[in-house]
């Protein structure tokens, strides 16, 4: 079970170096040096450079630090697979996965480089071929070669291939997000919401984050620095939630309810798999107060 906080993931465009010395100093759990959006085509080359620099020269402390290429189906994919392999990042985000081949593709170059195992593998989800596929997506987990560790939304992306309307709590889109979440699940993958567009609505950000941690996010992908203390709030357990967990924990640790299934406790009846979701949520609490 991963209790790694992964509450708020922010996009830095890699072109910009100002912004990789930054990413060293904000309060996200995690960064994502971009090569794909943010970078203009002329500077692909330069940016992939600068980006596997930063990366491998570190001052990221406890953040975790993931590089994202362009598309797999891009001419700059190859080169920026290459040189992220050999930076070692905690993560390469690959944009444009829609089948389990390309993924096994990805984790067979990986090994012909000696890629660093601990550099993981996140897949975009971001087209319909990709949610109607997310299920045997998910199952490249098993294969450990793939390096499968969770799944990244491109909910903008989703919407301009669906003409689906980006409405406030998203409507349109739930049945996909919650099969997506349903798939990472059955596989045991982490799995991060899109973004927010606007970062002028902050109430209308707020929301959509405690939406996305109630229908099981583990955290947000942020586009900007002025996110990331409202997704934090959203995704870290409360005080309440951890002790509640904790006393359950404690319920089910007694010698008398060692073998029991249902424990009743403050008039409630509590089952085993409660105490179980109870462990994440204080391993989750624990982590982030030990930043």
């Amino acid at each position: 079970m991963t209790s790694r906080p992964r509450r708020s993931v922010l996009y830095m465009p890699g072109s910009n170096a100002r912004a990789l010395e930054k990413a060293k100093t904000l309060p996200a759990d995690g960064v994502i040096l971009d090569l794909e959006d943010s970078v203009a085509p002329d500077a692909k080359a330069a940016a992939r450079q600068q980006v596997c620099a930063a990366v491998k020269a570190g001052g990221f402390g406890p953040r975790e630090v993931f590089i994202r290429t362009n598309g797999f189906d891009t001419a700059w994919f190859g080169d920026d697979l290459t040189a992220a392999a050999h930076a070692a990042p905690d993560g390469i985000v690959v944009p444009k996965i829609s089948s389990p081949a390309q993924l096994e593709q990805i984790g067979q170059r990986l090994l012909d480089m000696h890629g660093d195992i601990k550099t993981r593998v996140w897949a975009m989800i971001e087209s319909p071929l990709a949610v109607f596929n997310v299920l045997s997506i998910a199952a490249c987990a098993k294969d450990s070669e793939t390096r499968l560790a969770g799944f990244v939304l491109g909910t903008n992306d989703i919407a301009k291939d669906t003409r689906a309307r980006q409405v406030p709590g998203r409507w349109p889109m739930i049945g996909w997000l919650m099969n997506i979440i349903a798939a990472a699940r059955v596989y045991g993958i982490d799995v991060l919401d899109g973004v927010y567009n606007n970062i002028n609505d902050a109430e209308g950000f707020v929301k959509e984050c405690e939406q996305a941690r109630d229908m099981g996010f583990d955290g947000k992908t942020l586009i900007h620095p002025n996110q990331i203390e409202a997704c934090n709030k959203a995704f870290t357990p409360s005080n309440d939630e951890v002790a509640q967990a904790r006393k359950w924990i404690a319920a089910f640790d007694l010698p008398e309810n060692k073998d029991k299934g249902v424990v009743q406790i403050d008039g409630k009846m509590v089952e085993r798999l409660h105490a179980e979701m109870a462990r994440r949520t204080v391993a989750i609490a624990d982590a982030v107060a030990a930043r």
